[in-house]
């Protein structure tokens, strides 16, 4: 655990459309995660951050590290944000609740809920194996429930708020060769459209973004561009990125962490006020193509 504090003064005069709440995100380490938690930062908020730090079975992504983490906090903290830090994994769900209990506490209450930790891999779906179809299943569907769960009595506590659940644009179409991304993402819409109805008693507004290929770690890897490209032995960047925009219908191969980022902090602020239960695609137009 990590806390990065500023003085009370230049947190209570610090605006922006968040400012004064608390928000929480999960996978913020780096890329989409740490892309929320540096807009909340900036648009007032203070933040909990939260990430395993470590690898995942089955996945071939490059971890993040405890290192990445202090460094979005401390990039947050820059803001003149308070900043508590936090390593766990996601599906453990005892632990989880431990760290947003006492991050919570330590902030004063929570407002916002990001729900971003997530995981990749791939095999066609008659040639996955039982751990990777369960791994999938237990970080980017059962992690998003944990997520939710954990946090929403604080946000009920608070009087009302925001979860924001990324998905992909797998959660609102079928892709080849990641079935079982492709059956979490679209079991994350179904939790929340379910948690939207359930939590509009008690001002609680639950939606979810859905973003083409983003430009981070978990597509940045030898092992997805070779997918991309099968007809290259070590294809480059340039060569991954003509194969990635034939998903688009705008001419770009992958959009931005921050446009993700961009996308949750409209859903969180009150400019969405009564916005609930939406599917918003951050997609370059993918899912329309």
């Amino acid at each position: 655990m990590a806390a990065v504090e500023t003085g009370t003064e230049a947190h209570t005069n610090r605006p922006g459309r968040v400012a004064g709440k608390v928000a929480l995100v999960t996978g913020a380490a780096r890329g989409i995660g740490r892309a929320q938690v540096l807009r909340f930062a900036q648009e007032g908020a203070d933040v909990v951050a939260l990430d395993l730090c470590g690898p995942v079975e089955t996945t071939v992504t490059p971890p993040a590290t405890r290192q990445d983490l202090d460094e979005t906090a401390r990039a947050a903290a820059a803001f003149g944000a308070k900043v508590e830090a936090h390593v766990v994994d996601v599906r453990d769900r005892d632990a989880l609740r431990d760290a947003v209990d006492s991050a919570v506490a330590a902030l004063g209450g929570l407002d916002i809920v990001c729900a971003t930790a997530g995981i990749t891999s791939s095999a066609p779906a008659l040639e996955l194996d039982e751990q990777s179809w369960r791994t999938m299943l237990d970080v980017n569907l059962t992690g998003v429930w944990h997520t939710c769960t954990t946090t929403a009595p604080h946000l009920i506590d608070r009087g009302g708020g925001a979860m924001i659940l990324t998905s992909s644009i797998a959660g609102l179409r079928g892709l080849v060769g990641v079935a079982h991304y492709t059956a979490a993402k679209h079991g994350v819409v179904g939790l929340m459209r379910s948690l939207a109805r359930e939590l509009a008693p008690h001002h609680v507004r639950v939606n979810s973004v859905h973003p083409t290929n983003v430009d981070t770690a978990m597509i940045q890897n030898p092992a997805v561009r070779a997918k991309f490209r099968p007809d290259l032995a070590d294809p480059t960047r340039d060569e991954f990125a003509e194969a990635a925009t034939t998903m688009n219908m705008l001419p770009i191969p992958w959009i931005e962490p921050v446009d993700v980022a961009n996308a949750a902090l409209f859903l969180a602020s009150d400019e969405a006020r009564y916005v609930t239960a939406v599917a918003l695609p951050v997609d370059a137009g993918s899912t329309q193509r």
